[in-house]
């Protein structure tokens, strides 16, 4: 197997440009904000720079002066923050409103089918009657997997589980092993039944994750592992030439896109030396996705279970992101985490 080939020097550097870049951006509290400060709490926990942690602490004391917003399934996500604050200050207020979100998730989000989280997100608007997205697998699953560990909290545990294995039995599609984006349980359809890029790095990165805190004797350790063991096998051999993935990951004619690579990359890390070949390619194609200032190009905007193939291929990818941020410094802290391989 070939060494994963980087300059760790360079790559803290460009984490440092970021992390920086993200801190110029402006967040309320919903998922845009949770993924990309996800993304800081990796970079800081690879690098140590406490910097990172400060900055961090000074955005969510203030948003917090405000108290808790309404929550929604993907608004959870700024709880990943709460944990790793609450984990390196010691501060009890941090698990405090995190509990508080956990509670949430367990007795007043909606659910469907088997316990499985209605997709909802911080809007009137918007209603997605008993359609299950696979970016809950991050915005909630993971988090609740997260907090029942530090707290020894088995609820919270077993009911994160539960979202991964709901989500892969309606979501990955057991002849390409790849993640569809949704299901409408009303209408018993995968809607548009697309692979979508950014989607499958939602399910790989979390699911990579998440193994590291379900210990191998539990039953649910190998449903999670054989699902990511086959979805990464498939997805190395959808990979472009350029080290990236498309962002339909079936269709060549549709754009390449940065954050569903940055995730599904990170999650070839994890595999261990097994997948560094495609890992090498991928180093090369995002590094040349980010800019002097810190911003990596190239993301997608926000994307709903779109219509049709044309209606992901002509997502926008112009402006910068905070969830493109946020998985783009989940894959260079995993490099970082990852060197000795």
């Amino acid at each position: 197997m070939p060494a994963l080939q980087f300059n760790p020097d360079e790559i803290r550097k460009i984490i440092d440009r970021v992390v920086h870049r993200t801190f110029r951006m402006d967040f309320n509290w919903d998922w845009p904000g949770g993924v990309a400060f996800y993304g800081v709490t990796e970079a800081y926990e690879a690098t140590g720079k406490e910097e990172y942690l400060h900055m961090l602490k000074e955005w969510v004391d203030e948003k917090l002066e405000d108290g808790l917003p309404k929550l929604s399934v993907n608004g959870i996500s700024i709880g990943h923050s709460l944990l790793t604050l609450y984990k390196e200050t010691g501060e009890d207020r941090y698990m405090e409103i995190a509990t508080q979100m956990a509670e949430f998730l367990k007795n007043e989000a909606e659910r469907f089918g088997d316990g499985i989280f209605q997709h909802t997100v911080n809007s009137e608007t918007y209603n997605f009657p008993e359609q299950a997205w696979v970016d809950t697998m991050f915005m909630a699953g993971y988090f609740l997997v997260r907090i029942g560990s530090m707290l020894n909290r088995e609820d919270y545990f077993e009911d994160g589980l539960k979202q991964y294995h709901g989500h892969e039995n309606v979501l990955q599609d057991v002849s390409t092993n790849l993640y569809y984006h949704g299901w409408d349980n009303l209408a018993q359809t995968h809607m548009s039944g697309i692979y979508w890029g950014r989607g499958n790095s939602w399910a790989a990165i979390t699911m990579a994750r998440a193994l590291r805190l379900v210990h191998v004797t539990h039953p649910s350790f190998m449903i999670i592992e054989g699902s990511l063991r086959d979805q990464l096998s498939a997805l190395v051999r959808l990979q472009d030439e350029s080290g990236l993935w498309h962002t339909v990951l079936t269709d060549k004619d549709s754009y390449l896109e940065t954050s569903g690579s940055a995730g599904i990359a990170a999650a070839l890390i994890s595999a261990g030396p097994l997948y560094n070949k495609y890992t090498n390619k991928s180093i090369q194609g995002i590094l040349s996705r980010i800019t002097e200032d810190g911003t990596i190009t190239g993301v997608s905007a926000g994307t709903a279970v779109m219509r049709d193939i044309e209606g992901y291929k002509g997502v926008p990818y112009k402006r910068i992101q905070g969830w493109g941020q946020g998985l783009g410094l989940t894959f260079l802290s995993s490099l970082l985490n990852r060197r000795d391989w």
